[in-house]
């Protein structure tokens, strides 16, 4: 019982939660770039926190399904239809076998997560089904979706019918301010260098991926040439020799050289991930108090976040 793949779309990966604990091997963590829309296509479903589902980069992905069951696409506004006809994202619709789904090409945003009931039941890799297509591994063979893939899911034949109120669903802009604490190498920015990076604009490049986002703006200096490599964490903000920021991301490298001038809070990294070429970046500094406290409100509304239910 089978999803397959008939377009694979411009990139298109399995992801769960990602992978943990697997940074002394080498191993990146993965996952989802959107943790909240990511973290909503399952909740929507009633599945278990954290299920596999596939991660849509701009769109153009096509399945057909072979397995009677619920699906639910979240993130950026795709356009989703089930044999042709639209249908709302974010929230649940039924499938039957031999019906087809496709996903249109982003209108805003440019991540989706399409789940389907109970999740697609994908063999771990080092713990994980998280796709890291430079390390090779999770997902099928460690790779990109691609045309003939046979997605293994359960059959399912009841779910509610949940979906998230159009007026509490996220809204993708093309301007974003990200919120950094600061590292302890910020010192070695002067007061300047500090005012260029925390007052400047800055432009998403062309130059991003899951690794990271590049960022081009007013050019930050730093009185470090470089550092001994050393663990890198989600959201550190590097600044190469060129002073142009790069926000690292879930497939970033464990280690790095670069000065770091802070870290991105995970809840402003995730909304940069939406964010197309050419959008605007700006960066506030915030405390770790401040961080923690941005954290529990959100995972408070998350959990109270009103998810109702469509009647037959």
């Amino acid at each position: 019982m089978n999803m397959a793949v008939v377009q694979a779309g411009m990139l298109s990966l399995l992801q769960d939660s990602g992978r943990r604990g697997q940074h002394r091997l080498g191993l990146t963590t993965g996952g989802p770039l959107d943790g909240e829309a990511f973290h909503y296509c399952n909740a929507l479903l009633q599945n278990p926190a954290g299920s596999t589902a596939i991660e849509v980069s701009v769109g153009g992905l096509q399945l057909s399904a072979q397995v009677d069951t619920y699906i639910c696409l979240t993130g950026a506004a795709m356009p989703l239809a089930i044999n042709g006809e639209e249908k709302a994202l974010w929230e649940v619709h039924p499938v039957r076998a031999g019906d087809t789904l496709q996903i249109g090409f982003a209108r805003s945003g440019c991540r989706a997560y399409l789940g389907v009931a109970d999740g697609f039941q994908i063999t771990p890799s080092f713990g994980s089904t998280a796709t890291v297509v430079r390390e090779h591994i999770g997902g099928l063979c460690g790779d990109r979706l691609q045309i003939g893939d046979q997605l293994p899911c359960p059959a399912v034949t009841t779910r509610k019918r949940l979906y998230l109120p159009v007026q509490e669903q996220p809204r993708y802009q093309n301007t974003l301010t990200v919120r950094v604490i600061p590292g302890y190498q910020q010192r070695h920015f002067n007061r300047i260098e500090q005012r260029r990076f925390f007052g400047g604009r800055f432009r998403v490049s062309e130059r991003c991926d899951r690794m990271g986002y590049r960022l081009e703006g007013p050019v930050v200096g730093c009185d470090m040439a470089g550092i001994l490599s050393e663990g890198i964490c989600f959201g550190a903000i590097q600044v190469p020799p060129d002073g142009q920021p790069i926000v690292l991301l879930n497939d970033r490298q464990t280690i790095g050289g670069y000065p770091k001038i802070g870290a991105a809070l995970s809840l402003d990294a995730a909304r940069l991930s939406q964010l197309t070429t050419g959008a605007s970046v700006y960066f506030a500094p915030i405390t770790v108090r401040t961080a923690h406290r941005a954290l529990d409100l959100a995972q408070r509304f998350w959990r109270q976040r009103p998810l109702r239910e469509r009647q037959p």
